[in-house]
């Protein structure tokens, strides 16, 4: 292959974060010295050249890791290595939103301004910043580019919804460091943004920034685990940096147990717990297992979808950070009874603490023997690697991931063929969420008929709800299906002192609003369906009379506009029109009246939801779509 490199070279920084990433080179064929006498012995192209593109994304994560950037020359060297043409490696690299191929500092700050941020403050805390910080960052230009050491961005939904407004720390070098920060107002100064922060604290704490040294770390908000809970008994309770305590709380039990039933027995207890799929779908697990399972062509692989990027969801991020060994034991189940011999992990790029936590698990496991070519000594091989995202909401699509994860642009695939025949990498793949997943050991250890009783008929089990916005205690409750909208928000605290509920968004930024006199409805699959809402990825955001609710709306819509991988003419053009009329309805600039500009939205959602490859574009106008009918917010009524 004649990959068409540029005369730029790697720094020799750059050089050796590439090789920690991919090894040393073998020859001079992929960055080695070149030998002349040895390397016309080396054929490496065709297939060996194929296989290794799956390692593009670490490649990449490791050049900006240590460089702060993915410079010409460090993307020539990834390239070489992996014998990817450079225009392809370029594509990649400006897919996703946590790459630069511009000159970046060593330090940025990500500032969340998304919808459960911009409920609790981040328009002032971002006001406040422009004024002690400086304006946000943008690509330098020119030939001769000064780079800051510090510098701060707007960024999407951060998942740290429950303890929002949320920042994320990105320190680059010899030793790159990522930290979440939650309550982030509150390190400006004495009262923080929302009570009128005194600029000598923002002063200080902007110095602080500037030298890296926010100094705050992150717990999410606890409560005593309820009598009935399922996936978060342990949390609070059990180290999750410690094997030994998660044996023994219990772990491990259930894999013992499924290794004793055998795979065709474990997934006979899934499809009898009917547990659906807690992505959004509600697809019925054991009928994706047993489909995975029967497929003759080898080998079968497993991807744990930890990807959770819609506004508002985080209950993935605190599973993996507080119970980590339980995701393991969950996918070692999962690929022993569908003859998975390796499992992918895919953690959004956002999450540092649940990286280090999984990855820490993994190794520990390992350890012990419970991962590997003979877990718990059964012989059967069952391994995992860890992928980590880059900053792009379309890769929570299945497909999407698989494209990630094989070292491609993530863009969805067209179906079908579906995965559990034709996925990762051509092969049947079985695909299931964090949630989901954490579900597995407790069916195997309790029966899926005893765990069919828990919930409602339809939706059996619990659910994990990510509660965020203006709530007086926002963070993740577990509860039975079932449970009412009121009982939930009553749960958290209800509303913060002396507002009023204007809504609850339902689901997430592809999901509901629902008026507060429809709070009695029954959260369930089949509750939600019949009021004509979502469950979607569990968020349950609270919005009062304090939030302007027409500009939450214009942030949803550049959400979709940002995020849309731009494949299909129907979501490309069709999120870009939607901002563009509510804008223009914000602006009071309208073409022939507000109700011809929703007459517009309502076409272009239309064409959206039935034209587009995947559920982003099919679901980009939902929740404005009910924002206008359901709450009659542009004065029409509501419906």
């Amino acid at each position: 292959m004649d990959l068409h490199l540029h005369d730029a070279e790697p720094s020799a920084q750059e050089r050796e974060a590439v090789d920690a990433a991919l090894g040393a080179p073998t020859s001079g064929w992929d960055g080695g010295v070149r030998d002349p006498v040895r390397d016309t012995h080396v054929a490496f192209g065709g297939k060996a050249a194929r296989a290794q593109r799956h390692l593009l994304l670490p490649a990449l994560h490791a050049l900006q890791s240590r460089a702060g950037w993915i410079s010409e020359g460090g993307l020539n060297y990834v390239c070489k290595r992996l014998s990817v043409p450079p225009a392809d490696a370029w594509g990649v690299a400006t897919f996703y939103a946590l790459f630069s191929t511009t000159p970046r500092p060593m330090r940025v700050l990500h500032v969340c301004d998304d919808i459960a941020c911009k409920c609790r403050g981040a328009n002032e805390l971002i006001a406040q910043l422009e004024k002690t910080v400086g304006p946000e960052h943008h690509a330098p230009t020119g030939d001769h580019v000064e780079v800051a050491d510090f510098a701060w961005v707007r960024s999407p939904c951060l998942g740290l919804c429950e303890q929002a407004p949320a920042a994320l720390m990105q320190e680059f070098g010899a030793e790159p460091h990522d930290e979440l920060i939650g309550h982030f107002d509150k390190l400006l100064g004495g009262r923080g943004v929302l009570g009128g922060a005194a600029d000598g604290g923002a002063g200080r704490f902007s110095a602080a920034l500037r030298a890296g040294q926010p100094a705050h770390q992150v717990r999410s908000f606890r409560r005593p685990a309820a009598e009935d809970s399922v996936l978060t008994k342990r949390i609070g309770l059990v180290d999750p940096t410690s094997l030994d305590a998660y044996r023994a709380s219990g772990g491990y039990g259930a894999l013992a147990r499924a290794i004793e039933m055998g795979p065709e027995a474990v997934i006979a207890e899934v499809t009898a717990s009917r547990l659906l799929g807690r992505g959004g779908a509600a697809f019925p697990t054991g009928r994706k297992w047993d489909a995975v399972a029967k497929q003759e062509a080898r080998p079968h692989y497993l991807v744990c979808n930890a990807d959770e990027s819609e506004p508002g969801t985080f209950k993935d991020r605190i599973l993996m950070e507080e119970d980590p060994f339980a995701l393991v034991e969950a996918m070692t189940i999962a690929g022993f009874a569908t003859g998975c011999e390796v499992g992918y992990l895919y953690v959004r790029g956002e999450y540092p603490l649940a990286l280090s936590r999984m990855a820490h698990a993994i190794e520990k496991s390992r350890e012990a023997g419970l991962l590997g070519d003979s877990i718990m000594g059964s012989g059967a091989r069952f391994d995992i690697e860890i992928r980590r995202g880059a900053g792009a909401y379309i890769c929570g699509e299945e497909t999407a991931l698989f494209n990630s994860i094989e070292g491609l642009r993530g863009e969805p695939r067209n179906k079908p063929p579906f995965p559990v025949a034709y996925g990762l990498f051509g092969k049947p793949t079985l695909v299931n969420n964090v949630e989901t997943l954490m579900n597995v050991p407790h069916i195997v250890l309790m029966g899926g008929a005893e765990y069919a009783t828990i919930g409602t008929a339809e939706s059996t089990g619990t659910r994990l709800f990510c509660v965020s916005g203006t709530v007086s205690k926002p963070g993740l409750y577990e509860a039975p299906f079932g449970i009412t909208a009121n009982e939930l928000l009553a749960m958290a605290g209800g509303l913060l002192p002396g507002r009023t509920l204007t809504t609850v968004l339902l689901g997430g930024a592809a999901g509901v609003f629902v008026r507060p006199d429809e709070l009695d409805m029954e959260l369930s699959f089949e509750g939600t369906r019949a009021a004509k809402a979502t469950l979607g990825s569990g968020v349950f955001m609270v919005v009062d009379d304090s939030v302007d609710l027409p500009a939450l709306l214009v942030r949803i819509a550049a959400f979709f506009r940002d995020e849309s991988c731009g494949q299909c003419v129907p979501c490309r053009v069709g999120t870009v029109r939607q901002e563009e009329a509510l804008h223009r309805i914000g602006a009071r600039r309208t073409r022939g009246g507000v109700q011809r500009e929703v007459a517009l939205l309502d076409e272009v959602g239309a064409a959206m939801k039935d034209a587009s490859i995947c559920g982003l574009g099919q679901t980009a106008y939902g929740a404005i779509e009910s924002a206008i009918h359901r709450l009659g917010i542009y004065n029409g009524a509501p419906r």
